[in-house]
């Protein structure tokens, strides 16, 4: 079908190259970042070969399967990750039966670390001819080198394949696997021309993507569960500071009207010395350009004095991550993962609140090794660190992980199952339904499923009640009486008998859904999905969700108020029966709840902008709840009541309403939304409606309609 592929190569005709980075966007964007990474590729191609290639990027599955079914290329080169694998490998079934001829190359992080798996990989995957493992560019410029010298276009597979290439894993023209030198990474990152200042990436500035930066590859750590803890990535190489800051303003001047965030590859900013230079520069852009909302990015593992220094300008547009993963030992001993300070992490809370920054804690559930108590432990003590969000993941087994190796399989009994990626499924053109699929840990000999379950139900509750701001004041008031938050937290799990009917079915459907995302076999799920009206149920929401941050979706946008009215009332009987004979905290206590439900209410509804809910206040608890202050709640009585307005700005609805627009409204898109907007724009904020000046205390407003931001 392709005409040129009998011309010699010797002619003016360069070698037609397609580079995909492809994402889902059935029912929203799923995975939203600009194609950097063969950006990256398509660069150093073009700075090594001119003229002699054409380079088309490709992120759309469906604009790439109608470039290659009209026009193919000679090479297909698609990215490998977890969350697009099935896809890349159904487009290059689709290359290969289109023109045989067209040489397959697939590359990512998604590849087996030992040989053994590596071909057993290679054959369950059949039509890929090369892999290209870790950073591409060297490896797919080799392969283009050796296409180059082809005698004509129909004989570039039988050149590419008729020796071993450094930088990758190649299928001989007899079917064996070829070696030489596997990985070659570039120490110095300048060499690799901008994506971005040489227009490679601008048709991706349409407004569904997110700008994407590196400001360095590599991660110094080994955790055994990352495709990021090998070895040969060890080697942290950056990018030059005046390279970053040339890109950032190109994306600046470039973005799309309707883009508000920005996401960072990089898997430890703010732990290197320059970081603090690059946070202040993006500060000046937000400044001046009222850009980025949010960023997306992995903060230091280590060292996080410096990480503060560097992002604390940043606020809560890039929060403090803390990815402690565990807190036990053994457990972090086991993963490889003794040598991150977690101890020290969590004693900086002073500092961190000091630079008004927002925490989110990541721990993975089901490690080795990892039992119900010592995990439950690791919450508790992360609840005591006051982290402002606790994200709990279900351990996920990574064909570039250490952890995915089957000896470490064997070594743990790790017990897994397999369920769909949230938002991650198509049907092509031919009919065929087409979906990722991760296999993640559910048991093991040291946990039962059971027990994950139990925690899986009761780590939904510290994600949703923990999530900075909103609730803060519940658990500030509860730890001045001397409570323990991680007992309430245990306590609205136990209670849920006494929720209102809408909060006890959304617990049912959560327990549910989390037993029943799981299978046997990614075979069971492909097989399923076949069949129409199955897979309508992955259109609707019914199926193939992402249990956590579903349901986070439908409580935040539908029922927080019931959510607000059941937790509050859980706290009560937690007073009730932790302070005997001692009825002072009573008139405090009905304070607080006005204060959580002021700033949880309505908070993604049409309507929110006028739906603005009073309360009359008889403690100054905008000063109390401020993240500097220490005095408990009594300090701060009023000489007399006043009123309180709970309201979104202006700003914080535009901001929040061009997310969603982005991801769509339906739960699914909303899911997806949260973790894109930060609690400064999502939470209510107080509007002082009478003025207040209490005795002894500094006067905190005098004029109707001011703003106080208690975050």
């Amino acid at each position: 079908m392709n005409s040129n592929k009998e011309n010699s190569l010797k002619n003016d005709t360069p070698l037609k190259i397609y580079l995909g980075d492809l994402t889902y966007d059935t029912v929203t964007i799923s995975a939203e970042s600009m194609p950097l990474n063969v950006g990256y590729v398509a660069a150093y191609c073009k700075k090594k070969f001119g003229n002699k290639v054409e380079i088309s990027l490709f992120k759309y599955i469906k604009d790439l399967e109608k470039s290659i079914r009209e026009s193919p290329p000679d090479i297909l080169g698609l990215s490998n990750y977890v969350w697009g694998k099935n896809v890349s490998y159904e487009m290059i079934n689709v290359m290969s039966e289109i023109d045989p001829d067209v040489l397959n190359v697939w590359g990512g992080p998604n590849f087996p670390i030992d040989f053994p798996s590596q071909e057993k990989f290679m054959k369950k995957y059949p039509k890929v001819d090369i892999y290209v493992p870790v950073d591409g560019e060297v490896g797919f410029s080799n392969i283009v080198e050796h296409a180059l010298k082809a005698d004509s276009k129909k004989d570039i597979k039988q050149k590419v394949l008729s020796k071993p290439i450094d930088g990758c894993v190649s299928r001989s023209t007899d079917g064996k696997l070829q070696y030489t030198i596997p990985v070659i990474r570039i120490k110095k990152l300048d060499e690799i021309p901008s994506p971005y200042t040489t227009g490679i990436l601008d048709k991706f500035f349409d407004g569904k993507l997110a700008p994407m930066m590196q400001t360095n590859r590599g991660c110094p750590f080994h955790c055994t569960f990352c495709a990021d803890g090998k070895d040969e990535v060890n080697q942290v190489n950056n990018f030059s500071t005046q390279r970053v800051k040339e890109e950032l303003d190109y994306i600046v001047k470039h973005k799309h009207k309707d883009t508000r965030n920005m996401i960072f590859s990089d898997l430890n900013f703010g732990m290197y010395p320059r970081d603090q230079e690059i946070a202040k520069y993006i500060s000046d852009l937000q400044l001046k350009h009222n850009y980025p909302d949010f960023i997306y990015v992995s903060t230091g593992k280590n060292q996080k004095e410096k990480v503060i220094n560097a992002i604390k300008t940043l606020k809560d547009s890039m929060p403090l991550w803390m990815s402690v993963q565990s807190l036990d030992k053994d457990v972090l001993k086991n993963i490889r993962r003794d040598n991150i300070s977690t101890d020290h992490m969590l004693a900086l809370y002073p500092a961190i609140k000091a630079a008004n920054l927002q925490t989110r804690a990541e721990v993975i559930l089901g490690l080795p090794g990892e039992t119900h108590e010592n995990h439950m432990t690791t919450l508790r003590e992360l609840i005591q660190a006051r982290m402002d969000e606790i994200q709990v993941h279900t351990c996920m087994l990574l064909d570039g992980s250490e952890m995915g190796t089957p000896n470490e399989r064997k070594k743990w009994k790790l017990n897994t199952k397999f369920r769909i990626l949230q938002r991650d499924f198509a049907e092509l053109s031919s009919g065929k339904k087409v979906m990722e699929i991760e296999e993640v840990v559910v048991s093991s000999e040291h946990m039962s499923f059971d027990e994950y379950v139990d925690l899986r139900v009761l780590a939904f509750v510290i994600y949703i009640t923990n999530r900075g701001t909103v609730y803060d004041p519940i658990t500030k008031f509860l730890k001045e009486q001397n409570l323990d938050i991680f007992d309430y937290f245990c306590k609205i799990k136990d209670d849920i008998d006494s929720a209102p009917k809408s909060i006890q079915n959304i617990f049912k459907r959560f327990k549910d859904a989390t037993i029943n995302e799981l299978w046997d076999t990614p075979e069971e799920i492909i097989t399923n999905y076949q069949k129409d009206s199955e897979y309508q149920k992955l259109l609707s929401g019914e199926a193939g969700i992402n249990v956590m941050y579903h349901f986070l979706a439908e409580v935040t946008s539908q029922f927080m108020d019931e959510w607000a009215e059941y937790i509050l009332t859980t706290a009560n009987d937690f007073l009730k029966n932790s302070i005997q004979n001692n009825q002072s905290w009573e008139k405090k206590f009905n304070d607080i709840a006005h204060l959580c439900e002021g700033t949880a209410h309505n908070t993604l509804g049409k309507d929110r902008m006028v739906t603005n809910p009073e309360f009359d206040f008889n403690y100054n608890v905008i000063e109390w709840i401020k993240p500097t202050n220490e005095l408990s709640l009594d300090s701060f009585l009023l000489p007399s009541p006043i009123k309180i307005s709970f309201q979104l700005s202006d700003e914080q609805f535009k901001s929040v309403q061009k997310t969603l627009e982005m991801y769509g409204e339906t739960i699914v898109g909303k899911s997806k939304a949260l973790r894109m907007i930060s609690s400064t724009n999502l939470w209510r904020r107080p509007v002082i409606k009478k003025s207040i000046n209490p005795s002894g205390h500094k006067s905190i407003g005098s004029t109707d309609n001011v703003w106080y931001d208690h975050d």
